[in-house]
């Protein structure tokens, strides 16, 4: 009679496939490839990973999904293609209360750091040496909205019938002190401008942005994003052939 009144959940079958590195086995640098493993792993669900090295993909895999390139998804034997929709799909059938949201709370945690991945990219392809200045300060901007964002307290930090007015934030990350989707997708972009910036156009974001470097201090902590970054040669290789164009 007890196994009756067992729950019949059963947990979804997934497997993730994301860029392949160097070495065709380890993870790739692909910020997208990252954004779902960190949604995944923060959901709490079983799900196994697969790299794919697109230089030489697997017969198997050409079956799977032909043409496509990673990041995709087979849950429960489907195959999902469309990151923004993988994303969505996931919030949606891994749901409360069996798994957390991931939604942000405020919009403005998902639009603060949309534009910065741009200007970066537009900074370090740029082949006409006169115009660096103009797209690094480009970048500063987009990266001072995000350090004033982080350092403005959100209305769940202030108390109404307290005397004392908060001035700056404590939280952790973007929407409050736990990862949420805009976290999961502004923190590998934030990863690749760190290491690629440094590498080939001697920028780092400025050491007085301290809301942001105590964002990304929290993020290193956290193995939902340190153990899903990939190796900091993976990146350089990247933008190698870029940087090559610049000099």
């Amino acid at each position: 009679m007890a196994s009756r009144l067992r729950s019949p959940f059963k947990e979804p079958e997934i497997e993730l496939f994301v860029k392949a590195g160097l070495d065709g086995e380890n993870i790739g640098n692909c910020p997208f490839c990252q954004s779902l493993f960190m949604v995944l792993w923060l959901k709490g669900v079983r799900f196994n990973v697969t790299t794919v090295d697109i230089t030489r993909k697997p017969e198997e895999l050409k079956n799977l999904a032909p043409g496509i390139k990673p990041p995709f998804l087979v849950f429960n034997k489907e195959l999902k293609t469309d990151f923004l929709k993988i994303e969505d799909f996931l919030e949606q059938t891994l749901a409360p209360p069996k798994y957390p949201q991931l939604a942000p709370k405020y919009k403005d945690s998902l639009n603060v750091g949309a534009d910065i991945f741009a200007k970066f990219s537009a900074y370090i392809k740029n082949p006409h040496k006169e115009a660096n200045k103009s797209l690094e300060k480009a970048l500063l901007r987009e990266f001072k909205r995000l350090d004033d964002y982080l350092n403005t307290p959100l209305p769940e930090e202030i108390d109404q019938d307290s005397t004392e007015e908060v001035m700056v934030s404590r939280r952790k990350f973007l929407d409050g002190d736990r990862m949420t989707l805009a976290d999961c997708n502004l923190l590998p972009k934030l990863n690749i401008i760190k290491i690629a910036a440094k590498t080939y156009l001697d920028f780092e974001i400025p050491r007085e942005m301290t809301a942001v470097w105590c964002y990304l201090q929290h993020a290193y902590a956290r193995d939902e994003f340190s153990h899903t970054c990939p190796a900091e040669k993976e990146i350089e290789r990247t933008y190698a052939s870029v940087a090559k164009k610049m000099s």
